[in-house]
């Protein structure tokens, strides 16, 4: 499968929600007389009581494309395309932190309305087409000004602040970051009217892309985090399903899977068993790009590693009886490995949906395709191919929008 849109370019992901059973999109949802809402039970997603499942697409640049209403009609397209191929979840950004015409939000508490009524715009056409949204909520990763836009801030209201990682833990950049959440869930859409806390269109809510905090591998300061920020996004929204962004990382609290499953015992401060098991966190996230974290390694040990990484998380997320979603998978442009491991991931997530439920996080970064989308997302630097649910469609290779 091939998306093209005039000459804007950005890596479609395939989302996988491993469950059993069916998928519905909005439109059928609200048909039958549910609340629209998709939620977590146990190891499946339901809608309206009935099991669902999704596959999708990461297009982060959709808020800032439409906060130009000359340019929107390209969102419009992109959506129409995709949900004519089938796909039911878009994963977009909102968050644009700092400087630049399109930012979101110029300073903390100071937004830009016309970015805002990009998203309202996206979230409008998203429920046209019947797709679903997860909307994260700020990047770990410097562009579009993520936690070190934020750290910066509080430096300049006089904050003695040294690392980025005190986003984590420092009082003033927490409540910045609270107040853009309250903002955001509490945003009134200006073309449907709904506020966004109420809006069935949107899937989930996403507290950080990847997080990561290298100056404590022992978890607490992200667990602690994770743990006040998902209570303060319950505190304002019943209705949502709330995923942390983690990559996958194992971490303290099973030392065995950081050495087994972790690409080379990698660390990056996150725990995938203890920061999904906050209160308040619906499902377990899982992204992966192995040809940029075992860069030195050949292709067959990149397919090997995939295949140890899925079924690692997804026997993990049974255990712990939670729903998981793939997000983000990559490949640099041109890999050559993928059509073995698309064959190959189909068969073990088929035999493992039978045998237990879905996946969850992800690994670390290294350069190229992998650090250059984690960084910019520039357009059309990765690649790449996901599964759906149980093995019921084929993988699908990642569109170019």
């Amino acid at each position: 499968m091939r998306l093209t849109l005039a000459a804007h370019r950005v890596a479609l992901l395939v989302l996988v929600c491993v469950v059993h059973g069916l998928g519905a999109g909005v439109r059928e949802a609200e048909a039958v007389g549910g609340d629209g809402f998709v939620r977590a039970q146990g190891t499946r997603f339901v809608l309206n009581g009935s099991p669902y499942y999704a596959n999708g697409f990461n297009a982060y640049w959709l808020m800032s494309m439409a906060a130009d209403p000359s340019q929107r009609g390209k969102v419009t397209a992109a959506l129409s395309e995709a949900a004519g191929h089938g796909l039911t979840v878009a994963r977009t950004w909102a968050f644009s932190d700092g400087g630049g015409t399109n930012a979101l939000q110029y300073s903390p508490g100071n937004y830009n309305e016309n970015t805002f009524k990009g998203l309202d715009f996206v979230l409008s056409e998203a429920r046209k087409y019947g797709i679903k949204v997860i909307l994260s909520l700020v990047n770990s990763y410097d562009s579009f000004g993520g936690r070190k836009q934020y750290v910066n801030w509080a430096r300049a209201q006089g904050q003695g602040i040294g690392s980025d990682d005190e986003f984590f833990t420092n009082p003033v950049v927490k409540g910045f970051y609270k107040n853009h959440i309250k903002t955001v869930l509490t945003r009134k859409n200006t073309i449907t009217g709904a506020a966004y806390r109420d809006d069935p269109t949107i899937l989930a809510w996403e507290l950080m892309n990847e997080p990561r905090c290298q100056s404590d591998l022992s978890g607490r300061t992200i667990q602690s985090w994770i743990t006040e920020m998902a209570a303060h996004v319950k505190s304002i929204d019943g209705n949502h399903m709330l995923e942390v962004g983690l990559e996958g990382f194992y971490g303290a609290s099973t030392p065995s899977r950081v050495a087994a499953v972790n690409p080379s015992g990698y660390q990056l401060g996150t725990d995938f068993i203890a920061n999904n098991q906050v209160p308040g966190v619906d499902f377990a996230t899982v992204h992966s790009y192995p040809d940029q974290w075992l860069s030195s390694k050949d292709e067959q040990a990149q397919l090997t590693f995939m295949g140890s990484w899925l079924d690692a998380h997804i026997a993990d997320a049974s255990t712990s009886r939670r729903a998981g979603a793939a997000p983000r998978w990559g490949a640099s442009s041109g890999s050559s490995w993928w059509p073995a491991w698309t064959r190959t991931a189909t068969a073990t997530r088929s035999s493992s949906a039978r045998r237990r439920p879905p996946p969850a996080s992800s690994p670390p970064t290294a350069g190229g395709c992998a650090s250059s989308a984690r960084r910019s997302r520039g357009p059309g630097r990765c690649g790449g191919r996901a599964a759906t649910t149980a093995g019921t469609r084929d993988w699908q290779e990642d569109g170019v929008v």
